[in-house]
C-alpha cells in the first residue's frame, strides 16, 4: 500500500500494512522519529513513542479536585472494587492508579511498570522516583477493562505548598497522559466549584487536548433544581475563564454512584446525561485507531514547527565568539522568530509551542549542538502527512467496516442498555410496550370524534383532510411527514380510524418532548393491521 524511496533513490516495492496500528508504528519510526531525533524534540516536548503506545487499549483519564468522586466513578463503571482503591471525603487517592485488565487481581508498582514493554508507560521513568513511588497499576479481570483502561489521579489541592510537596511536576505528568489517552474527564463536585490554582494550571496544561475533554458535574442529586441551575451556570463561567476557546466543553450532570438519589427531582435529567456519557465512553474502542491517527498528525505538525525553530536559532548563531550573548538575545526575541517562521512557511499561530515555555526550555540548551535545516527529513514528514496518512485513513474505514460494532460492555454499561430500566423504556413511543391492550385505544374515543368530523369516505380520510387537523399541532411539516409515514401502516395513502388515532398519539408523543421512532414499534401497530 505504501512505497518509499531508499537511500539510492530507487523505489521500494509497496509495503502492505495489515492494520492501522502497524501502519502508524512504521510511519512513526521511518518518517517522523528521524526528524524528532535530529532536532531534540523529545527533550523539549514529549518522549519518543513506542510500540505499546500504538497497541494499547483506549484510556480514560479522570482529573479533579479531591473528593469529587473520581475513584467512586471508576467503581460505578466497573461495579467492582479495584486493588488499591480508597474512598473518603478527605484527600485519599495520593497516587496515579492505572486500572487495567489482568487475569489475576493485584497491584504492580511504578518502577516495575516502566520496564514492562507491553505497557505504554516506559517513558514515565523520566519523572523520577518521586513520581514512580506514587504510580501503580491495578490489574483485575473485569469485562469493562477488556475494552478500556482507566487512569485515576490524585485529588488536586490548592496552594503553592501542595504543589511543592508532591516532589514531581504534577501538571507535566498529566500532560504526558493527556497526549496518550482517548478521553479526559474533569470531575467537579456540585458543592464546591472553586477551581484551585493547581487545577487551573492543570486545565491549561491540557489546553491542546480540548477535543478529548469532557466535564462531569458530579453529586448533583444533593441539591434541588434551582440550586443546580445556579451551580451549572457558575461552572460554565469558571471554565470559560480558564479554557479560552469559543466552543463550550460538553458537561454531563448527574450523580455517578450506585446510591439512592437524595433529591430525586431531576431523575430523568440524570438518566439522560448518564446515557449520553456512557455512549461517549462506549464509542472509544471503535474510534481508537482514528484518535491515534489524529494524535500522530498533531505530533507531526508540532515536530515540523520545532524543527523550523531549532534550525532558525542555529542559523543565527555565530561560529566563534559571542555565542552566550547571542543565545540570550535569540531567546529574548523568540517571538520575532516565531513571526518570521509563521510568515515564511505559512504556519498557523496555533501550531507553535507556548512562547514562555519554549524560552524556559531553551535557556538550558547548548545552541551550538543544534542542527541546521535538513530538507530530506522535512520532506519525509510532509510526504507522510500529504500521502501516507490519507491512505491510512482509508484503512481506518476498512477496519471499522470489517469489525463488529465495538463498544465497552459489562459493569454499569449493562444496566444502561436494555430491559425495563434502560433509558426511555416505557416512555414516549415506548409507552405501553408491556401491555396487552393497544396503548392508543385509551384516547381513541376522543380521536374518533375528530376523525368523523373530517367526512371519511369508505371509513378513511385523505391526506389533505388529515393535514388540516394535524397542522393544528404546530409541529413542522418535516415532523408531521414522518408521523404520516409511521401512521399509514398499510401504505395506501389514506388513514382509517385506527391509523388516524395512531397519528394523533405520535403527535402527542412528540409534543411531550420525546423522539419519534425510526420505525413503528410492534406494540403501536393497530390491532387490525397486525399479522399482515
Amino acid at each position: 500500500m505504501f512505497s518509499w524511496a531508499n537511500k539510492e533513490g530507487k523505489r521500494k516495492e509497496p509495503e502492505l500494512f495489515q492494520t492501522v496500528s502497524d501502519g502508524l508504528k512504521r510511519l512513526y519510526r521511518s518518517k517522523l522519529f528521524p526528524l524528532e531525533d535530529a532536532y531534540r524534540f523529545h527533550e523539549f516536548h514529549s518522549p519518543a513513542l513506542e510500540d505499546a503506545d500504538f497497541d494499547n487499549k483506549p484510556m480514560v483519564l479522570l482529573v479533579g479536585q479531591y473528593s469529587t468522586g473520581k475513584t467512586t466513578f471508576i467503581r460505578h463503571l466497573m461495579e467492582q472494587d479495584f486493588p488499591g482503591m480508597r474512598i473518603g471525603p478527605e484527600p485519599t487517592t495520593d497516587s496515579f492508579i492505572a486500572v487495567m485488565y489482568g487475569d489475576q487481581e493485584g497491584l504492580v508498582p511504578g518502577n516495575a511498570l516502566v520496564v514492562d514493554p507491553k505497557k505504554p508507560f516506559r517513558k514515565l521513568n523520566a519523572f523520577g522516583n518521586a513520581f514512580l513511588n506514587r504510580f501503580v497499576c491495578a490489574q483485575m479481570p473485569n469485562p469493562v477493562l477488556e475494552s478500556i483502561s482507566i487512569i485515576d489521579t490524585p485529588g488536586i489541592l490548592s496552594g503553592e505548598k501542595q504543589r511543592i510537596s508532591r516532589g514531581y511536576d504534577f501538571a507535566a505528568v498529566l500532560e504526558w497522559f493527556a497526549e496518550r489517552v482517548d478521553r479526559i474527564i474533569l470531575l467537579f463536585d456540585a458543592h464546591k466549584l472553586d477551581i484551585s490554582d493547581e487545577f487551573s494550571e492543570v486545565i491549561r496544561a491540557l489546553k491542546n487536548h480540548e477535543d478529548k475533554m469532557r466535564v462531569v458535574l458530579n453529586k448533583a442529586d444533593q441539591i434541588g433544581t434551582q440550586q443546580l441551575m445556579r451551580v451549572y451556570g457558575a461552572l460554565m463561567w469558571s471554565l470559560g475563564k480558564i479554557v479560552n476557546t469559543p466552543e463550550v466543553i460538553r458537561v454531563y450532570i448527574g450523580s455517578f454512584w450506585a446510591q439512592p438519589l437524595l433529591v430525586p427531582d431531576n431523575r430523568k435529567l440524570f438518566e439522560a446525561e448518564e446515557k449520553d456519557l456512557f455512549q461517549d465512553i462506549q464509542g472509544l474502542p471503535r474510534n481508537a485507531a482514528l484518535r491515534k491517527l489524529n494524535d500522530l498528525i498533531k505530533r507531526a505538525r508540532l515536530a515540523k514547527v520545532h524543527a523550523y525553530i531549532i534550525s532558525a536559532l542555529k542559523k543565527e548563531m555565530p561560529n566563534m565568539f559571542g555565542k552566550e550573548n547571542k543565545k540570550k538575545e535569540l531567546i529574548a526575541n523568540l517571538g520575532d522568530i516565531y513571526a518570521k517562521i509563521e510568515k515564511e512557511h505559512q504556519i498557523s499561530p496555533g501550531d507553535f509551542p507556548k512562547l514562555s515555555k519554549m524560552q524556559e526550555m531553551l535557556a538550558g540548551q547548548d545552541f551550538s549542538k543544534f542542527q541546521s535545516m535538513k530538507p530530506k527529513l522535512m520532506e519525509a514528514v510532509e510526504d507522510m502527512l500529504s500521502n501516507d496518512i490519507a491512505k491510512l485513513m482509508t484503512l481506518v474505514r476498512q477496519e471499522e467496516a470489517a469489525m463488529p460494532s465495538q463498544v465497552v460492555q459489562g459493569g454499569a454499561f449493562e444496566g444502561a442498555m436494555n430491559g425495563p430500566f434502560g433509558h426511555g423504556y416505557g416512555e414516549g413511543a415506548g409507552e405501553g410496550i408491556d401491555e396487552l391492550e393497544w396503548i392508543v385505544a385509551r384516547d381513541k374515543p376522543t380521536y374518533d370524534e375528530i376523525f368523523y368530523t373530517l367526512s371519511p369516505v369508505n371509513g378513511k380520510v385523505s391526506g389533505a383532510m388529515a393535514k388540516k387537523e394535524m397542522v393544528k399541532s404546530k409541529l413542522p411539516n418535516t415532523v408531521l411527514g414522518k408521523i404520516w409515514k409511521l401512521a399509514d401502516v398499510d401504505k395506501d395513502g389514506f388513514l382509517d380510524d385506527e391509523e388516524f388515532a395512531l397519528a394523533n398519539h405520535l403527535i402527542k408523543v412528540k409534543l411531550e418532548g420525546h423522539e419519534l421512532p425510526s420505525e413503528l414499534p410492534d406494540h403501536l401497530v393497530p390491532p387490525s393491521k397486525r399479522g399482515q
